[in-house]
């Protein structure tokens, strides 16, 4: 059993607005780039984003908003390198254009809270020049960024249809869509996006599940069919809370959460944080990519089809259960990896290096489970709560985030060496 970390907190009901500062110990003001990843993150999620939708919008959002930043300050290697800023030009307001241009573009139902925010937040740059030299960079930067990622693969949306319901293959659950008759799974189209800091998720295929007669398969079967139904007995209250609070909350919305505490702990500048959120969403973005073609090239069973039909697998160990349901609701594509622990190794091995690993103090909330709230000092507790979330609550076997932490550790890593470098690094 994993070592249990998140300590729930009951704060009774709290209310949010989209462009509110829901982020913990987040809430004073930090910098406009702090700022503006909060009400980034915020709009995506009360725009109805799916997870991985909310990484790929957050990485487009922090890339424009580090660019913008950047071709002001110098002080690390561009990512498109095609901007070049006036002296003098405004970095803050840079950042804020670079954040309103690229939401108010991908979500125009939000336009009046965004230009509201926008208003706002140029209203504390004294006008002048450099405030509307560092506005025309934001723009421009945000238009280059939008541009690049028109045709990266993320629409139209690609399903896929189950195949035979032979032991081992993914079959859809009951939450999944029916497209043309048929339950199928989503976000086949995933697996092919152009990712933003790796060359190809093909270059971070794992290695296959456990097959389904050995040992480990068996001891991961059987701790999920325990701890996870949605009646179990064997579940610490803890543990369901963590289910429930990772099952409300995406990667994207707890790392960011974390991010902007710890870098208001640790007093970074405008620059770095610009350069340390890009990092960390694209990350998780590429995670996910890759996750998903790990995904659809094993294409494994979830614990919900696997319980049900435990006495065709093969394995004297694995006894069906008839009436298993899981304690949260399946996701509607393969379990192998799991998404959640690929996205969260991704941003936590990020910020490992960004931040140091401990002696943090880290508060993440959700206005969708206000009674939860949880307390960590490091990024390996939050990741190991969310292995525990998944599996405690029904829908991932342990050895889906096992793999899952692999492939997001390979993945942070590569993302954070090769982008972004301070300028003058030539490692």
């Amino acid at each position: 059993m994993e070592k249990m970390y998140g300590k729930p907190v009951n704060l009774g009901l709290l209310s949010v607005l989209m462009v509110s500062v829901w982020f913990g110990s987040a809430a004073a003001r930090a910098d406009a780039v702090l700022d503006w990843n909060v009400i980034a993150v915020n709009t995506a999620v009360v725009n109805h984003q799916n997870p991985f939708a909310q990484a790929r919008y957050a990485a487009i959002v922090q890339l424009a908003v580090f660019e913008a930043v950047n071709s002001i300050t110098g002080e690390y290697k561009p990512y498109l390198g095609t901007i070049t800023a006036p002296p003098g030009a405004s970095a803050e307001a840079a950042a804020i254009e670079a954040a309103y241009h690229a939401l108010s573009t991908y979500f125009p139902a939000s336009s009046s809270a965004l230009l509201a925010a926008r208003t706002n937040s140029l209203a504390q740059i004294p006008d002048g020049q450099a405030k509307s030299d560092g506005i025309a960079i934001g723009d421009a930067v945000a238009s280059a960024v939008i541009a690049l990622r028109a045709n990266d693969g993320s629409s139209p949306p690609q399903f896929k249809v189950p195949g035979p319901a032979v032991p081992g293959e993914w079959q859809a659950t009951p939450s999944c869509p029916v497209v043309n008759g048929v339950a199928v799974g989503i976000a086949l189209q995933w697996q092919n996006i152009t990712p933003f800091g790796i060359p190809s998720a093909s270059d971070f295929l794992l290695g296959p599940p456990p097959a389904l007669t050995s040992n480990e398969y068996a001891k991961a079967y059987n701790e999920v069919m325990t701890v996870g139904g949605i009646d179990s007995t064997e579940r610490p209250q803890d543990r369901s809370d963590v289910a429930l609070f990772y099952a409300a909350s995406s990667p994207t919305q707890v790392f960011n959460q974390a991010a902007q505490q710890v870098a208001q702990e640790q007093v970074h500048s405008l620059s770095e944080n610009a350069r340390d959120l890009a990092l960390i969403n694209m990350a998780m973005n590429d995670s996910l990519v890759a996750s998903f073609l790990n995904k659809y090239h094993y294409n494994f069973w979830r614990p919900e089809t696997a319980i049900l039909a435990g006495a065709r697998d093969g394995n004297p160990k694995t006894e069906s259960d008839p009436d298993y349901a899981p304690f949260i609701v399946t996701p509607c594509f393969p379990s192998y990896p799991s998404n959640h622990g690929s996205a969260g190794s991704a941003a936590s091995e990020v910020m490992r290096r960004l931040y140091g690993e401990a002696a943090h103090s880290i508060t993440l909330s959700n206005p969708t489970v206000p009674r939860i709230v949880l307390q960590y000092t490091s990024f390996r507790q939050i990741t190991d709560d969310i292995s525990d979330a998944r599996v405690y609550g029904g829908i991932h076997f342990r050895t889906d985030q096992e793999a899952a932490a692999d492939l997001g550790r390979a993945v942070g890593a590569a993302v954070y060496k090769n982008n972004l470098r301070p300028a003058h690094d030539d490692n």
